[in-house]
């Protein structure tokens, strides 16, 4: 059994962990990861990324239905599934060795093994029921992650009930779907399996789809989806799923009425917990709420040298939030001039349905419940010449600004590519912007991009093309 020493030691190696590994080593402090699975965690292996590819092929089978709209004569248009989640696990699989190059490039010692503190400054690890390292290190950061939450009497069975792991690599589609819960995770596999011709529901227990969103660009969402002939049920519960030999029955109640509904498969999309499970806790100072490990704005815990970022520590529950977490504290912990604490409201969100929605901020209610004296600028998709030509004339860009001083609180998109919008917006406000620095920003002409600066000129009444 290796016994070794480090500065410090991160216990999980996912976007929060390998990347905060990679810093800590950038800045010459002796590091160790320890990972019991695969790394890159959940969000490369299964999540962020290979979803991502599964998206992308329904994009480009969407398109192809729809060639002869661009003068396209595409004939026998088909797809294989198999061919499909191959692609996926590929991607996956690909990035996952990236990963490993880069922890051995930047000379990261990598344990693999399921690590737990053992002691002050201890880590046990441990790989199949051996204890295969005792390693020491003055600071320890705790990236463990989470996972699916299950909801007692609808718990996921990995065959009929399935957590985003199943729904990611079907054998084959079922003919119908029930899809639990509509936010990122859920509206995306919604958004995937109806797209290739599965008949989806989608129920959610709040009043609206994709309720962190803003009000207006979740309505916006809301009706594209039922345009497209997704199903969605809001304010409404799903009491029970009785399992039959071939399909699964759910009990859905709304206003106060309870119907049936009989579908293939159910994917439960209810949230997540923490893995705050055998990971050394219990005789520790580290507080956990919720399943979900208590810091402060430098990411340590109650026990002194221990610290948690990523899910593990709470929302929002963003790999690139994890990422840039861990980079703050590694750098905390290493002297950097100029660390600060992260500021959550400037995370931005990115949801890949189609259509795409994106935001960074404040929503215009969460503002004026916060005091603010709010101007809102909107353009729409139908007003910009280059969503024209794409064939993409449905969208959304919404911004919300501080009216007594200009600051930019947030903004709100729905639409195609605004996923890769959003962080225009982000910068903007990392470097507090007012509309005055965006309305003088120069923006490239055809571009979706035009549409953020008429968002702008919207809220100030200055807007051109609309």
């Amino acid at each position: 059994m290796a016994e070794n020493s480090f500065d410090i030691v991160i216990v999980g190696g996912g976007p929060g962990g390998y990347v905060t590994a990679i810093r800590a080593a950038q800045l010459g402090v002796k590091t160790a990861l320890v990972e019991r699975a695969h790394l890159g965690g959940i969000c490369l292996n299964w999540g962020c990324i290979p979803t991502k590819a599964l998206l992308r092929s329904a994009e480009v089978y969407r398109n192809a239905q729809s060639g002869s709209d661009y003068g396209l004569n595409i004939k026998e248009i088909g797809f294989d599934i198999k061919v499909i989640i191959e692609r996926s696990r590929g991607v996956a699989k690909q990035l996952s060795r990236g990963v490993g190059h880069l922890l051995g490039k930047n000379k990261v010692t990598v344990f693999d093994g399921h690590g737990r503190l053992a002691g002050s400054g201890k880590i046990a690890v441990e790989n199949d029921g051996k204890n295969v390292a005792e390693l020491t290190a003055k600071h320890i950061i705790l990236a463990t992650g989470a996972r699916a939450r299950a909801l007692p009497g609808l718990e996921p069975d990995g065959n009929r009930i399935w957590t985003y792991k199943e729904a990611m690599v079907p054998t084959e589609l079922p003919k119908s779907l029930l899809v639990v819960g509509s936010g990122a995770i859920g509206i995306e596999f919604a958004s995937f399996y109806h797209t290739f011709g599965v008949d989806v529901t989608v129920v959610e227990v709040l009043p609206r789809v994709l309720p962190v969103e803003d009000e207006e660009i979740s309505a916006f969402a809301h009706k594209a989806f039922k345009k497209q002939g997704l199903k969605v049920i809001t304010s409404a519960v799903v009491t029970s799923l009785k399992k039959g030999k071939t399909d699964i029955t759910a009990s859905i109640e709304k206003d106060g009425e309870t119907t049936q509904l009989t579908v293939d498969r159910v994917i439960m999309a209810v949230g997540i917990v923490g893995n705050v499970e055998d990971i050394g806790l219990e005789k520790t100072k580290v507080k956990v709420d919720k399943t979900h490990v208590v810091i402060n704005e430098w990411c340590e815990t109650g026990e002194p040298g221990v610290y948690a970022i990523g899910d593990l520590a709470g929302p929002p529950w963003l790999a690139h939030k994890a990422s840039h977490e861990g980079i703050m504290c590694v750098e905390k912990i290493a002297g950097v001039e100029g660390v600060h604490p992260l500021d959550t409201r400037r995370i931005p969100g990115c949801t890949y349905c189609h259509p795409q929605v994106a935001s960074v901020g404040l929503t215009e209610a969460a503002a004026k419940e916060m005091g603010y004296d709010v101007r809102i600028g909107r353009f729409p998709f139908l007003g910009n010449g280059k969503a024209i030509a794409l064939g993409e004339p449905e969208g959304l860009v919404k911004t919300v600004f501080d009216s007594k001083t200009g600051e930019l609180l947030g903004a709100h998109m729905v639409g195609a590519e605004v996923t890769e919008l959003i962080q225009g917006y982000a910068v903007g406000m990392t470097l507090e912007s007012t509309e005055a620095e965006l309305m003088e920003t120069v923006f490239p002409h055809p571009t979706l991009s035009e549409m953020m600066h008429e968002s702008v000129l919207d809220a100030y009444g200055r807007v051109i093309h609309f």
